[in-house]
């Protein structure tokens, strides 16, 4: 049997649901025999499943086996021995940390992933308490929760987040991490100040902005291409013990907008800028704060009825510690008194700064107890330059998204100035610009509105429209399938990006889901 039936039945195999087993570590003369190498961890070639699928829950693409690795040298020695094989071998190395990618990137078809979640460290946290510069040195494969909740002993805490933190460090960091803070500390990988990375030919390799350059900031945001980062130094910050939160509404775009520029353009300002899109919703909006606010607020806002307009969810966050709550409320008002929503509107909460970063999680245990979490996961994530933001809300909220989505839809500005140009992340060319993500979830079974189909077809509605209004838009977690498109992704950065690509991984061994280069072509090292 060749090489391409093996490939086509397992496609097949996957895509019914149907479990099978194929050891091609021993059926395929292409693939050399793992059992060789020497490791302190071990290897699973027999239940490979839960590797072929991940938050996104529409690729399946069996891996032949799953390294669970117990050091770094056991990652470095896997891919050194794919790397001395040479081009012959289609074996390659996929990096899996908390498998919440959308569209099979952290998967190897016919190759080994790697469970970076077995690479286990203690969390050291290094105080300096004669000036700023605290950091925690943290495995690539552990939790931001875990490092939130071990910093906070020492009364410190990361800049920069996710809206989510169950992810893993080198997850984020391979793509960039970011949220409503991102404004004014930049993205996650703007908050690095070492890496330690495994490159594609199998090197250990310590980098910073003063060692290794080059391989530090191409694997900032580099997706993976140029190395497996396994260990990570994370700058801290003082951290707040409790946080003001507060929701509001806006029914015109222009006023939302012109509100979130203004917070992020301010020196005294929120720690936190978000909002969100509510569309075509008529009645009581009784569900629109969060679960977090409480039944004492506002009764007028909750009974605010819409018409069905189009509105606007402005969030906001300030963090303070006790001793200095009143200063902080007064701050907040002076804040809110320069702002045009909806004064009927406002609801204000506090919380712990724990139950704020991690809030989504609550969320999230309330969907995995309906079975609504394993599900598919159609979301769509735009960098949209400030100049086009109002063109992109008239083509896609006016006419594409009439409906209220199934799962949030984000908007919100940051500052290009926190963003470094060197990392591998592409962004608009403008000051500010907007991060615009479509965070669907489809129903199984379903061919209505919820369904994935129709999801997937308003997708390419919204990246149509991008491109034919020439918005200059960039995909955030890009996907695509063929290189030409990842060629006009990446711009005028794609031949650094290549460039790196063939000193750091010339045999394109690592990250084969993201699809970019394939695995045999040889790049000049």
């Amino acid at each position: 049997m060749n090489n391409f039936i093996i490939e086509s039945l397992m496609i097949l195999f996957v895509m019914s649901s149907v479990t099978v087993r194929v050891n091609l570590i021993c059926s395929s003369n292409n693939m050399p025999s793992l059992y060789t190498l020497q490791l302190d961890g071990h290897f699973n070639f027999d239940h490979v499943e839960h590797a072929a699928r991940d938050f996104g829950n529409r690729y399946h693409f069996l891996p032949v086996a799953v390294l669970h690795p117990e050091s770094v040298s056991d990652i470095a020695a896997l891919i050194k021995h794919v790397w001395d094989i040479g081009p012959r071998s289609e074996l390659t190395v996929a990096a899996r940390g908390h498998g919440h990618s959308l569209q099979g990137q952290s998967q190897a078809h016919r190759g080994v992933v790697v469970n970076m979640e077995s690479l286990k460290r203690p969390i050291d946290i290094h105080v300096n308490f004669t000036g700023n510069f605290s950091y925690a040195d943290v495995s690539g494969g552990e939790l931001w929760i875990n490092i939130l909740h071990e910093s906070l002993n020492y009364g410190l805490a990361p800049k920069s987040w996710t809206d989510y933190l169950h992810l893993t460090v080198g997850g984020t960091l391979s793509n960039a991490g970011i949220s409503g803070q991102a404004f004014r500390h930049g993205p996650q990988i703007s908050n690095v100040h070492q890496l330690q990375v495994v490159t594609g030919k199998g090197e250990i390799v310590t980098c910073s902005e003063k060692q290794n350059h080059d391989l530090f900031h191409g694997v900032l945001g580099g997706l993976g291409q140029f190395g497996i980062i396994t260990r990570a130094r994370i700058l801290l910050e003082a951290a707040p013990a409790r946080v003001k939160w507060i929701r509001v509404l806006y029914s015109d775009f222009t006023a939302f907008t012109r509100d979130q520029e203004h917070l992020i353009s301010i020196q005294n300002t929120f720690n936190y800028v978000e909002g969100f899109v509510i569309i075509n919703r008529t009645g009581l909006l009784n569900n629109w704060r969060s679960y977090s606010f409480s039944p004492k607020d506002p009764v007028q806002a909750s009974q605010f009825k819409s018409d069905g307009r189009t509105l606007y969810c402005l969030e906001l966050a300030k963090y303070f510690n006790l001793d200095k709550t009143d200063i902080i409320n007064q701050e907040v008002d002076k804040l809110l008194s320069q702002l045009s929503y909806i004064p009927s509107t406002l609801f204000v909460s506090q919380v712990t700064y724990t139950d704020f970063l991690d809030r989504v999680h609550v969320s999230e245990m309330k969907l995995r107890s309906k079975h609504l979490w394993d599900i598919p996961h159609p979301w769509i994530n735009l960098l949209i330059p400030k100049s086009k933001i109002h063109t992109f809300a008239r083509g896609v909220f006016g006419n594409i998204v009439t409906a209220t989505s199934n799962g949030p839809i984000l908007i919100y500005p940051v500052n290009r100035s926190k963003w470094d140009n060197r990392t591998s992340v592409v962004t608009p060319e403008e000051h500010i610009f907007y991060l615009v993500a479509f965070l669907t979830s489809a129903v199984p079974s379903s061919t209505g509105t919820d369904g994935l189909e129709h999801m997937l077809i308003q997708n390419k509605r919204i990246l149509d429209f991008c491109e034919t209004a020439n918005l200059g838009v960039k995909q955030y977690l890009p996907h695509y399938t063929k290189q030409e498109e990842w060629q006009s992704h990446f711009g005028s950065h794609w031949e650094k990006f290549v460039q790196r690509k063939s000193t750091y991984d010339p045999l394109a061994i690592l990250a084969p889901g993201q699809r970019i280069f394939q695995k045999g072509n040889i790049y000049p090292c």
